[in-house]
C-alpha cells in the first residue's frame, strides 16, 4: 500500500477508520435491534411464548459479544479488516436465512448463530481498530465509530416493521440480509489497523515518540488480572442484564398497553435517537470532564431511565424513557473502549475489549430471556424493570468505588 506523506494527505486517514467502524456497527446492530419488529410476527409463525422468542435474541447477544473474546485477540495478529468483512458477510447470510426458516429452532440456528456470530468478528475488531488511531480525541472519534449502533436502532427497525407490512416476515428478513451483506462488507473494507502504515502517528500527527502509545500497553494476561479490569468487568455484568431488555420488550409492552405496532417500533428508534446523541456528544464531552467519572454517570442514567419506564403506561412518557435509556446507553458503549484504552494502552487493545465484553454476553444471554419468561409467568415486566434498576445503581457504584483519583484519571 502506498504511504502518503501527512503534508500530502488532506483527510486524515482515521477518519475513513472512523467511517468504516461506524457502517459496522449500524449495519450490524441494526438487524440485532430489529428484531423487535420480528417479536410478534414470530411468536404468531411458531406458536412460541415471548420467553423462548426472546431467547433468539438473547443467543445472538451472547454471541456477538463472547465471540469478541477470540475476535479481538485475532484482530491484533492478522487485522481488523479481514474479520469485519468475514462478519459482516455472515451477519448478511444469518438474516436471509431466518426467512427461510421453518420452526423456531432454525430461527435460533440461522439468526442466532449467522448475526451472532457475524457482529461478534465485526464490532471488536472495528472499534479497536478506531482506539490506535487517535489521543486527544479518542472519545469523540469513538463514540462517532460507535453511533452507528444507534443510527441502526434508529432506522431499522421501523424499516423492519414497513417491510413487514409491504412482503411478511420472511421477505423482510432476505431484503434486510442482502443489504447488510452489500453495504457491510463493502465500507468494512475502510478499516486499518495502525496509522504507522501511513507514516503518521495518532491524531495525525507525525510520527514520532509519542505515536508509539498507540502500540505499547498491557498484556492481556497482567490486564485481565487487574483491579482496573476485574471492576470494569463487574459493572459491564451487572449492567448488560438489564441493557437489552427494551430493545427486545419495549414493543410487546406498548402493544399491550392499546398502541399501534408502527408507533411501538418507532420507540426502539427513539432509543436509537437517544444513543446517537449519547455517543455523538457525552463522548467528546467526556474528553473534558474525564471518561472514567462519565462512564459511572452513564449507568446511573440508565438506572434514572428504567425508573421512568417502570410507572409508564402511555406513549410520551415511554418515549421520554426511550430517549433517555439510549443516551444513556450510547454513553456507555462510547466510553468502554476508551477507558480500556486509557487503563491499558493500545498493543492489545482487542483482546481486552473482547475479553471484557464477555461479561456483557453472560448478561444478555440471560437478561431478555429472563424478562420474556418473568411476564410469561407474572403477566408484567414489573419485576424485570426493577431489576435492571437495581444492576445499573450496582455497576455505577462499582465504577465510583475503583476509580481512579481524579488527578491521574486518563482524559
Amino acid at each position: 500500500m502506498d504511504r502518503e506523506s501527512p503534508k500530502r494527505q488532506r483527510v486524515f486517514y482515521g477518519w475513513l477508520v472512523v467511517a468504516g467502524a461506524f457502517a459496522v456497527t449500524c449495519v450490524g446492530f441494526g438487524c440485532v435491534y430489529s428484531f423487535a419488529a420480528f417479536v410478534e410476527p414470530l411468536a404468531q409463525a411458531f406458536g412460541g411464548s415471548r420467553g423462548s422468542v426472546s431467547l433468539v435474541f438473547s443467543l445472538a447477544g451472547f454471541l456477538y459479544f463472547s465471540i469478541g473474546s477470540i475476535s479481538g485477540p485475532l484482530a491484533d495478529r492478522v487485522g481488523s479488516r479481514r474479520l469485519a468483512v468475514a462478519g459482516m458477510l455472515m451477519v448478511g447470510l444469518g438474516v436471509a436465512l431466518a426467512g427461510l426458516a421453518r420452526t423456531l429452532t432454525e430461527v435460533y440456528a440461522a439468526y442466532g448463530l449467522g448475526v451472532g456470530l457475524g457482529v461478534g468478528c465485526g464490532y471488536v475488531p472495528a472499534m479497536g481498530a478506531v482506539q490506535r488511531w487517535f489521543v486527544r480525541h479518542r472519545g469523540f472519534a469513538s463514540g462517532l465509530a460507535s453511533s452507528g449502533i444507534g443510527i441502526g436502532a434508529l432506522a431499522v427497525p421501523p424499516l423492519a416493521a414497513a417491510l413487514i407490512g409491504a412482503f411478511g416476515w420472511r421477505d423482510a428478513y432476505l431484503i434486510l440480509g442482502s443489504g447488510a451483506a452489500v453495504l457491510g462488507a463493502g465500507m468494512a473494507l475502510l478499516l486499518e489497523d495502525d496509522p504507522h502504515r501511513r507514516g503518521l502517528g495518532p491524531d495525525g500527527d507525525p510520527m514520532s515518540a509519542r505515536g508509539t502509545a498507540a502500540v505499547s500497553g498491557a498484556s492481556l494476561r497482567a490486564a485481565i488480572k487487574s483491579k482496573r479490569f476485574i471492576g470494569l468487568y463487574a459493572a459491564c455484568l451487572a449492567c448488560s442484564f438489564a441493557v437489552f431488555v427494551p430493545f427486545v420488550h419495549l414493543v410487546p409492552y406498548a402493544l399491550d398497553h392499546g398502541m399501534t405496532e408502527a408507533v411501538a417500533v418507532w420507540l426502539v428508534s427513539a432509543i436509537g435517537v437517544g444513543s446517537t446523541v449519547g455517543r455523538f456528544f457525552l463522548g467528546g464531552a467526556a474528553d473534558r470532564w474525564g471518561r472514567e467519572r462519565s462512564l459511572a454517570a452513564m449507568f446511573a442514567g440508565m438506572a434514572v431511565a428504567l425508573a421512568i419506564w417502570l410507572v409508564s403506561t402511555t406513549f410520551w412518557p415511554l418515549a421520554l424513557f426511550a430517549f433517555l435509556f439510549g443516551t444513556a446507553y450510547g454513553g456507555w458503549v462510547a466510553l468502554l473502549p476508551t477507558v480500556v484504552m486509557d487503563y491499558f494502552g493500545g498493543r492489545n487493545v482487542s483482546g481486552i475489549i473482547g475479553a471484557l465484553y464477555t461479561s456483557v454476553g453472560f448478561g444478555t444471554l440471560i437478561g431478555p430471556s429472563a424478562a420474556g419468561y418473568g411476564f410469561d409467568l407474572t403477566h408484567s415486566y414489573t419485576l424485570p424493570i426493577a431489576a435492571g434498576i437495581g444492576c445499573n445503581v450496582l455497576a455505577a457504584a462499582v465504577i465510583a468505588a475503583t476509580a481512579r483519583p481524579a488527578a491521574g484519571a486518563a482524559r
